[in-house]
């Protein structure tokens, strides 16, 4: 609010008071009940990231719907514990149904076809990240041997660049990164790149990582680097493993993979007590 012009702030407080109304009412009658003209409610969708009033209502609309705001509210130090759960679980669903809404289809069937042909041939599938990421990156690789895919995770930088010098052609690596500026993964997916492999990028559009790989599969959210732990980062990029594990899975085909994970399960239940 603070960063708006004064007509601006007169149509958040309307948006605010009664979100619902506002993403049904023509622009006229928004202009009205604001008191300020129908540009300047145009130009406060500008000022909140969006295309203009259609784009703005439509999120709004979805917003009202699904019961979670499309903002990201940050954890301040007087919040009590409920607060805090709130706003940590509101800021990861609307993270998730932000990237449902805007997620390429086509860049994931790009990954999706780079990473089955990958197994297919036997070569070798690499996930690098680090810090946070690196926690990412083994989840993916557990994920993905569980497929029967030959693969492995690194989140040391001197072991990525190591192994990004041995992959080829018909390699795979996904390098995923919440900034997309970190020197080592860089390093790293150049390096894969030069010698043939295909380089998948997990990473927020617009960074250096973003255009170094083939393939981006952009995780975008408004979290910022400085407060706390990244919270919505990790959880959107767990989710976008997630999809493309399934995915691959499925383009493997049930067939042999069925079999694989029933006896898996059943090899893993003398590891449990009964």
């Amino acid at each position: 609010m603070p960063s708006l012009a004064p007509a601006e702030q007169r149509v958040a407080r309307l948006v605010l008071g009664d979100p619902r109304s506002f993403a049904n009412l023509p622009v006229s009658e928004l202009a009205d009940r604001a008191h300020v003209s129908k540009p300047t409610v145009v130009r406060f969708c500008r000022s909140m990231g969006y295309d203009g009033l259609s784009d703005f209502k439509l999120k709004l609309a979805g917003s009202v719907s699904e019961g979670v705001p499309f903002i990201h509210r940050s954890v301040d130090p007087d919040d009590k514990t409920g607060d805090v759960m709130v706003k940590v679980i509101d800021n990861a669903v609307a993270a998730f149904l932000k990237y449902r809404n805007d997620a390429s289809t086509f860049a994931i069937e790009k990954a999706a076809e780079a990473l089955t042909a990958t197994h297919r041939t036997r070569g070798r599938i690499e996930f690098y990240g680090v810090g946070n990421s690196g926690v990412v990156a083994l989840d993916a690789q557990h994920k993905f041997f569980r497929l029967g895919v030959n693969t492995i995770s690194y989140s040391d930088g001197h072991m990525q660049v190591m192994s990004a010098t041995l992959l080829g052609a018909g390699d795979c690596v996904v390098v995923i990164s919440n900034s997309g500026r970190t020197r080592d993964l860089m390093d790293a997916c150049d390096i894969a790149r030069r010698n043939g492999a295909t380089a998948i990028v997990i990473t927020a559009t617009g960074s250096p990582l973003a255009a170094a790989g083939q393939i981006h599969l952009a995780a975008d959210h408004p979290e910022g680097y400085d407060r706390y732990s990244p919270m919505v980062s990790r959880l959107l990029h767990l989710m976008i493993i997630d999809v493309l594990a399934t995915t691959v899975a499925l383009r493997i085909g049930g067939g042999r993979l069925q079999p694989l994970l029933r006896e898996m399960k059943n090899n893993l239940r003398n590891k449990r007590y009964a």
